[in-house]
């Protein structure tokens, strides 16, 4: 149970939902755009998230799509993470999506909930910065679409109002080789150590990483050392450590020590699966 009450509204439209949170924001009731709801619950429970109204994105068929058109896969930002293990029409992204929470939680867990969320783990945005697709986002001044790998930087970039409608993935990206490995620090669920993604495309290995820092990222500087095939894979292991981002997460689920070494292994792991042959 949350300490506050809200209105609720489930518009049927992208323009009826655009409307709706200018009008609300005018009313001063700090509207939040909602689709599964368990990050508002959660953080709503501690305190760390109060508002006035919610705007349920689940009504707008946008934002429900599951579909193959024109060689794109077009996925709608208020599907559950399930919808993607029961029809796998994207393989990495149920790979990574299915080991995100348990099943149960996960019927409510959205993919744009996931991805525009407040907890930094995100990972269900890996497969998209692995494989450029784009994202449609509308908001007050009326829709647009970006690339993902220059619209996400530690988390989507959103104006006031906005939100995200739809990814799309290129067909030719959906079944190429790849992997995604989560380590945790114990049990089969629950927050990880580290998670990364990993595909193969024109006979190199893009990476993903998620729970390393504190937001997820794709870095093409590190992609270019792991792919060097004049280096053995335990030197290009150690010299892309150099260009990692900082902080390196130091919490309850691992020291920044342990999380180097848990990703120095799953690294050699993905180059053992994948190849990224030596000379």
């Amino acid at each position: 149970m949350l300490s506050y009450n809200f209105d609720y509204y489930q518009p049927k439209s992208i323009d009826e939902a655009v409307g709706l949170y200018q009008t609300l924001k005018a009313e001063e009731k700090k509207p939040i755009y909602y689709s599964g709801g368990t990050e508002i619950i959660t953080l709503g429970r501690l305190n760390l998230v109060k508002t006035g109204a919610v705007i349920d994105l689940k009504g707008i068929p946008e934002c429900m799509e599951y579909t193959l058109h024109n060689h794109q896969l077009i996925i709608g930002s208020a599907l559950s993470l399930n919808t993607f293990e029961e029809n796998r029409l994207f393989p990495l992204l149920t790979l990574t999506s299915k080991e995100i929470a348990d099943y149960t939680s996960r019927n409510k867990i959205t993919l744009g909930g996931n991805i525009c969320g407040q907890i930094f783990y995100r990972e269900a945005v890996l497969p998209f910065l692995l494989t450029d697709s784009y994202v449609t986002i509308a908001g007050p001044n009326g829709i647009r679409k970006a690339a993902i790998n220059e619209i996400f930087y530690c988390t989507l970039q959103l104006e006031e109002g906005e939100f995200l409608v739809q990814i799309a993935t290129e067909e030719k990206f959906l079944m190429a080789p790849h992997l995604s490995v989560k380590k945790r620090k114990q049990w089969d669920t629950g927050y990880p150590l580290i998670t990364v993604a990993a595909l193969k495309k024109d006979e190199e290995i893009r990476f993903a990483f998620s729970g390393l820092c504190p937001y997820p990222f794709r870095s093409k500087q590190i992609e270019t050392i792991l792919n060097n095939q004049d280096l053995s894979y335990k030197d290009r292991i150690s010299t892309s450590f150099q260009y990692l981002p900082k902080p390196i997460l130091n919490d309850t689920e691992g020291s920044s020590g342990y999380r180097m070494f848990v990703l120095e292994t799953t690294l050699t792991n993905i180059f053992s699966v994948l190849g990224g042959e030596e000379k």
